[in-house]
């Protein structure tokens, strides 16, 4: 009886002692809302890997989508309440910091901003710097979006403010190509497809082009971090098991990324995202160097991320920022371990 006894409270401690590991995986908010400016971007590719390969719903995660007309609206949206996280840029993790908003990112979805300033063949062959951009109208997804950013970073390289062009948001869908089209703006920043659609019209020519490495230290200079997820700061805190799922899952959908064929991913992606498969398929290849990452937003993308801001934001010129807390980088170095 005595040997029973022993057994006995053995196994309840057992059981009190892993409770908790039990209770450590459960997800405190299962159901989530993610904001998204241009979900069919290849900025966001990631994003839309993790929804149509099931790696949400695999992390317990019962998510749903909103896409706004750019990033700048998705920002909004956060702020606002009417989503949980966000899958932006993450200059806007500084930008809101100047602002008094404390948000921060946890997973890093490309590396390259992969933003494209292009116009036609005739407006192509006079650009000879971006002092030549002075007194255009420029398209770009939403107003304070990254690709506006994009445009206020090559201003200043010409001793320009933002002010010297007028900003036109046009979105990130088939409206954009037509607008540039139809010659209502002189030039536009943006992201492929929207992009590769444009070039494929034959006028269309891109004058700065950050989908390649070359291209990136030419406008950057090194490092960078661009699409990623982003949350408020408190979230992670409250809501730690169910960030580390975001993480996971969007982690799951890079690995997937780095290891399949061009032909794979176009066909993981939903149909509506493109309306000739070829082309879509040859946007694609000129963006994979940017999947080829960790998931991880080092101390130099970071820094480098704010030294451009600067040259341009006078909120964050006047502000005193933490980088630090713009980056939360411990759930993608957990998950980087689980999915190699």
């Amino acid at each position: 009886m005595r040997r029973w006894f022993s057994f006995a409270a053995v196994v309840a401690a057992c059981c009190v002692l892993s409770v908790p590991a039990v209770q450590a995986q459960a997800l405190e908010k299962p159901k989530l809302t993610i904001g998204v400016g241009g979900k069919p971007l290849f900025y966001y590719l990631p994003l839309t890997i993790a929804e149509q390969n099931g790696y949400f719903k695999a992390e317990g995660l019962d998510v749903e989508i909103l896409d706004f007309p750019g990033g700048a609206r998705a920002l909004q949206a956060l702020l606002g309440g009417s989503v949980d996280v966000v899958s932006g840029a993450y200059e806007h993790t500084i930008t809101q910091q100047a602002k008094g908003q404390s948000i921060e990112a946890l997973f890093l979805q490309g590396r390259y901003s992969a933003i494209v300033l292009g116009m036609s063949k005739a407006k192509a062959a006079a650009y000879k710097s971006p002092a030549d951009l002075k007194g255009m109208k420029i398209g770009v997804t939403a107003p304070g979006s990254s690709t506006n950013m994009f445009v206020n970073v090559l201003l200043a390289k010409a001793g320009l403010k933002p002010d010297a062009v007028s900003i036109i948001g046009v979105g990130a869908t088939a409206g954009a190509v037509a607008i540039m089209q139809r010659g209502e703006i002189d030039a536009m920043s943006n992201l492929d497809p929207v992009i590769s659609q444009l070039e494929a019209g034959g006028d269309f020519v891109p004058v700065v082009d950050t989908r390649t490495a070359k291209g990136m230290q030419d406008v950057y200079g090194g490092a960078y971090a661009a699409g990623c997820i982003y949350v408020p700061t408190d979230f992670a805190k409250k809501y730690p098991n169910t960030a580390q799922a975001i993480v996971n899952a969007m982690m799951r959908a890079l690995r997937f990324i780095q290891a399949s064929t061009p032909d794979q991913i176009v066909a993981a992606v939903p149909a509506s995202y493109y309306t000739d498969k070829a082309l879509y398929k040859s946007a694609l290849e000129k963006n994979l160097e940017t999947f080829k990452h960790d998931g991880v937003i080092g101390m130099d993308a970071s820094q480098n991320v704010y030294r451009d801001l600067k040259t341009f934001d006078p909120g964050v010129q006047s502000a005193t920022i933490d980088l630090a807390k713009t980056v939360n980088m411990g759930f993608a170095q957990k998950a980087a371990q689980k999915y190699r």
